[in-house]
């Protein structure tokens, strides 16, 4: 299966609706199929008579099936896929390419109705959730915000009638301990009440740290979460009232959602000193072979911590196995703070009801642990802790300290208010109008630390240009007392309203037409401050390796072509208010952003019900998401900060029908013509020795998603039920132009540049120049080359734009498949209980995680399968079951790879004698700076981004 990739080919709607409605797929009726009710629509609907292509996940049927996650979701939903990582959901190759919060995400969150900004709640427990709802397609009209791609809407379970209380435990390998309740009941006639807890803690880590004493990680965890609900009714029943509060804590581990964001890198450590994507130096940097270092095999000036050999530091365990690490300063993820209000008040008027939808919810989140970037400068695979350099006559040994930490917070605060109104009656007009608002309020603060560098204590000039870097405060630089290099702190504030109306009118008893329409305006603004120091490397005038020359740390800040400070020739940027504005105090740099954007939506649709059975529909909607900017996390005030909204025009046809009780059939035909894009893309700004990589948003012109997604439920015997799902999907540019990162010249394998070197030379004096330079791949000196210099040699030194068309979408695979089949065994044990075995299958085509269709981009395709035994009492008290997850222990992917290129920076010529080189590793490297394991011929490297390995155990449930 692992080679599959086939072309499917659409017929007409004609054909798929002749097809449902032959009765050659007539057959006795062997087990009642589940009727499924939705609010896709704002209403309650069975789900075969909604039209759109929408996937649900009943508390039921993940019971069944073994869904515990949003991960497992994907695996069964036709173009869902969710990067665990980095919480980053994308349907139908439109998704979320970025964790900056000023950047919307492509797929709306709905708890209860709530706006959400992330989507990891939806893997909440079956006990907790009734279903879960994935929207496939734009939802223009009724949505609240950010819904081109579609919308996951979580539905808690609510208050019962009767009362009820059940009690879950859970066990797994890795110490996975689970424990959660619910209670639920009536106070009075008309008031209810539900309360859910649960608390999860696992003690061992999937990935196994070499460091003897360092903690394992990715999967380790200790949270609880809570809800409770109170629903009641006013003035006998006309009023209802309905509000749930929700709490959380996470103490911390390296297991949930970002904790296992450097992905998995199986490449030893690069051994330059100064990457294209840092300014620190590389922990690896202690594993060179050159004279003074010390090497792979000598201990003479590099520690480690204890127990850990330099050999054993400088071969990353991580080459051919995603489950062991060797990283000194461990991940660590804690949510301090997480609380929600959501209250809904529901007027039932003559022919229509008035229903307000309000709340809010504020978390704080922080993620620690060691600095790690794919191709980067600093790293965290090398459990170096310092090493030693030689100094020159009279000036004394240096120590360097490679591991640097870092700190990443979120404070995220945000409310809505919602008013809908929807008609009640029983004519052929059916209506829904509402108005929405949404006001959001963060701070998203990084820095990267390490204390023991004393020299990040005391900042100076630049060495030979006294007071350059500083120019703006006097040529003064403020002392740094924090000891950090990297000191970022966005303050944004978000707002976005919006009105729409939907109206659905039946012709006949066949026949429904259905339009509408909604205007959405978002407002973004806020503050930037930022600061950058840079210390032991060329670019600071270090020598290092030559003669062991240090100064204190160096102030980028107030250099131009490393933070932008909107002078000439570079200017103020698209979205930001007035030029950059300093601190003779902090030495941060700051800035103040403001933006709007807004557009018109909408659908509309015809639907056909031939019979009560089926379900054929035709329909158009366009979708919008909201600009926003690139601010924070990996930037220093970027040169292009602003992005533009995004839209969609969808176009989607499709068909339910149930046969008898056997057979369920779901077919979607999509196709969308998808506009701007957003997509962060590394850009280089190079100064010399100097290069730094600041991350942009890039709007792509034109892109088309275009697919054919089938979902079936059969059960063809009695007792006999079987899953099956598929779906193919096309998602690729068809206009645009950018350099790749880790290709800059275009030399790679699919490469499509858009200018020959030749080209480039010719426009290099150019006020704006077609191609920038690239300082990493001049041919040495030896070979005949003059290093470094722009248009010479080979002509190879230059970032090519390249054509994007036909790269596909990221994390967009063109094929998946579902396959679940179950077995309900009666009165196994006697005259008791029922005996359901479970078997599923998944397989997933290669996908790939940037902009660029490369071989370092692709994750490749992979499988899964898993397996339940699940024993429930005759009088539905108890139920066990025993469980394995990824049972044959494949390495399965939830995302695209991230290639990089190995480019660094050394104090020494690549043809021999002084002087600085600039080379690509293993490429056009000096001697003892080679090739390391896991990169290619040309210097690339991959990051991926893994699934679980194999997990077993028991549940146990218990209902009073």
């Amino acid at each position: 299966m692992s080679g599959m990739r086939s072309a499917v080919t659409v017929r007409s709607v004609t054909f798929v609706s002749a097809l449902l409605m032959s009765t050659a797929f007539t057959a006795p009726a062997f087990a009642d199929i589940e009727i499924v009710v939705v609010t896709a629509e704002k209403r309650l609907q069975d789900v075969q008579t909604v039209p759109v292509a929408i996937s649900v996940f009943t508390s039921e049927k993940r019971d069944l099936v073994g869904i515990n996650s949003i991960q497992d979701m994907t695996n069964f939903t036709p173009g869902l896929q969710y990067n665990t990582s980095t919480d980053r959901v994308s349907l139908r190759g439109v998704g979320r390419q970025t964790n900056v919060l000023s950047a919307d995400a492509s797929v709306a969150n709905y708890d209860d109705g709530l706006y959400e900004t992330f989507a990891v709640a939806a893997g909440r427990s079956s006990l907790d959730l009734d279903r879960v709802e994935v929207l496939r397609g734009p939802q223009g009209t009724l949505y609240g915000r950010n819904a081109i791609g579609g919308a996951l809407n979580e539905i808690t379970r609510r208050p019962t009638d009767q009362f009820e209380a059940e009690v879950r435990a859970t066990y797994t390998n890795y110490d996975h301990v689970s424990l959660e309740a619910a209670v639920s009941g009536p106070i009075t006639d008309d008031w209810g009440y539900r309360v859910y807890f649960n608390w999860d803690k696992q003690s061992q880590g999937y990935a196994k740290n070499i460091i003897p004493g360092a903690p394992q990680e990715d999967g380790l965890y200790n949270n609880w979460y809570g809800d409770a609900q109170l629903q009641g009714k006013f003035f006998n029943g006309k009023l209802d009232m309905w509000t749930k509060i929700q709490s959380a804590r996470w103490y911390g581990g390296a297991g949930n959602a970002g904790s296992q964001s450097s992905g998995w890198n199986p490449y030893d450590v690069p051994t330059y000193e100064y990457g294209v994507a840092a300014t620190a130096l590389n922990p690896g940097y202690g594993c060179t072979t050159l004279p003074g270092f010390a090497g792979p095999t000598s201990a003479t000036s590099a520690t480690t911590p204890t127990g850990v050999t330099l050999a054993q530091a400088c071969r990353n365990p991580e080459v051919g196995d995603p489950w062991k690490i060797s990283r000194p300063v461990p991940y660590n993820v804690k949510l301090p703070d997480y609380f929600s209000l959501n209250t809904q008040w529901t007027w039932h008027a003559n022919g229509f009801d008035i229903k307000y939808i309000g709340g809010g919810t504020f978390y704080h989140y922080i993620l620690t642990g060691d600095t790690s970037d794919e191709g980067g400068g600093s790293d965290a695979r090398s459990p170096i802790l310092s090493f030693t350099v030689p100094g020159g006559p009279g000036t004394g040994n240096a120590v360097i300290y490679g591991a640097e930490a870092f700190n990443y917070q979120e404070r995220n605060g945000f409310i809505s208010n919602e008013v809908n109104f929807l008609s009640t009656g029983d004519g052929p007009l059916q209506w829904v109008a509402g108005a929405y608002q949404f006001q959001q309020h963060y701070d998203q603060p990084v820095y990267t630390q390490q204390p023991a560098q004393v020299q990040w204590g005391g900042v100076t000039p630049p060495f030979g240009a006294p007071g350059f870097f500083c120019a703006q405060t006097g040529g003064v630089c403020a002392p740094e007392v924090g000891f950090r290099r990297f000191d970022n702190r966005p303050v944004m504030h978000a707002s976005s309203y919006a009105a729409f109306f939907q109206l659905d009118y039946k012709l006949d008893e066949t026949l429904k037409l259905t339009g509408g329409l909604r205007y959405s305006y978002d407002r973004k603004n806020g503050v930037e401050n930022v600061r950058l120091l840079c210390f032991a490397v060329p670019a600071c005038g270090a020598t290092i390796e030559a003669a062991g020359s240090f100064t204190p740390a160096f102030d980028l800040t107030q250099l131009g072509n490393v933070v932008d400070n909107g002078l000439p020739p570079y200017g103020i940027p698209k979205g930001v208010k007035g030029i950059t504005t300093y601190s003779a105090a902090t030495g941060f740099a700051s800035r103040q952003y403001d933006a709007t954007w807004g557009a018109t939506t909408g659908t509309a649709g015809v639907e056909w019900t031939p019979d009560e059975q089926t379900l054929v529909y035709g329909k158009y909607a366009r979708g919008y998401k909201s600009g926003g900017f690139n601010v924070g996390i990996f930037t220093v005030l970027s040169y292009t900060p602003w992005t533009d909204s995004e839209h969609v025009n969808s176009f989607e046809v499709g068909a339910k029908h149930t046969f008898g009780n056997w057979l369920t059939t779901n077919v979607a035909v999509f196709h969308y013509d998808y506009k701007n894009l957003q997509i962060p893309l590394a850009v280089v700004n190079s100064a010399g020795g100097l290069s730094q990589s600041a991350t942009s948003f890039y709007n792509v012109p034109d892109a088309i998603s275009q697919g054919v997604e089938l979902e079936t439920f059969i059960s063809p015997m009695e007792n006999m039920n079987i899953i099956f799902n598929y779906s193919y999907l096309d998602a690729h540019t068809t206009k645009g132009s950018a350099p790749d990162p880790a290709d800059p010249n275009a030399t790679a394998a699919g490469a499509t540049p858009m200018f020959t070197p030749a080209q480039c030379n010719a426009n290099a004096l150019l006020l704006t120049p077609t191609c920038s330079p690239d300082i990493y791949v001049a041919l040495p000196v030896a070979s005949g080359g003059t290093n470094g210099v722009p248009g010479t040699a080979n002509g190879l030194n230059w970032n090519i734009p390249q054509n994007l068309k036909g790269n596909d979408l990221p994390n967009a695979p063109r094929n998946k498949i579902a396959f679940n089949i179950s077995y309900n065994f009666m009165n196994v044990f006697g005259d008791e209980g029922t005996f359901t075995p479970s078997i599923s299958y998944v397989w997933r085509d290669k996908q790939y995680g940037t902009l660029f269709t490369r071989s370092y981009n692709a994750a490749p395709s992979w499988d899964q399968v898993d397996a339940r035994v699940r024993y429930m009492s005759k009088d539905d008290h108890w139920e066990a079951i025993l469980f394995g997850k990824n049972i044959f222990d494949t390495i399965g992917y939830d995302s695209g790879a991230s290639g990089a290129r190995l480019a660094g920076t050394i104090d020494r010529a690549c043809g021999g004698g002084p002087g600085t080189c600039n080379f690509v590793q293993g490429v056009n490297n000096p001697v003892g700076y080679g090739a390391v394991r896991g990169e290619d011929a040309t210097g690339h490297v991959s990051t991926y981004y893994v699934t679980p390995p194999a997990t077993y155990g028991i549940e146990v449930h218990y209902k009073f």
